[in-house]
């Protein structure tokens, strides 16, 4: 059984998006991914950050859902999660998802990405799947890699 693991979230709203969780609805998420203390920042942003954050560090010229920055991987984690609204929404809506099991899952595989799971591999992917999928059905969410009509 895992033990309770300390930690501090700062949620940052960069994002004019109305649609977008509650600082208690990622504190939740946040939780039930964490195996060991860690300080986050969470930050929703809009398409322009997204997309500059992600051309920055990756390299790529296009906004995407999740980014996810470690800073130190001693105990506690110290690392920012960010999340891109827009991108999130339209992710939802054209994978017929309700919105907040999407931003539900991306901030738990965000968190999972500080901890250092990743997905580079077909093994890694496996089993990260797995335990997004375990996590997101102890919170009462459908799995994320279902298949969606």
């Amino acid at each position: 059984m895992r033990t309770e693991k300390s930690f501090k979230l700062a949620v940052q709203y960069a994002t004019d998006s109305t649609e977008a969780p509650t600082r208690p609805q990622f504190r939740r998420w946040v939780k039930a991914a964490l195996m060991q203390p860690a300080e986050i920042v969470l930050r929703l942003v809009d398409e322009t950050e997204g997309r500059e954050l992600n051309r920055q560090f990756r390299g790529k010229d296009y906004a995407t859902n999740v980014l996810t920055f470690v800073y130190d991987d001693m105990q506690p984690l110290t690392g920012d999660i960010v999340l891109c609204a827009p991108v999130v929404s339209q992710e939802a809506q054209q994978q017929h998802k309700d919105r907040l099991a999407h931003y539900a899952h991306l901030t738990v595989h965000g968190v999972l990405h500080l901890q250092g799971y990743d997905h580079i591999d077909d093994a890694e992917a496996a089993q990260m799947e797995q335990l997004e999928t375990q996590i997101l059905a102890k919170l009462g969410y459908p799995g994320p890699y279902a298949e969606h009509l």
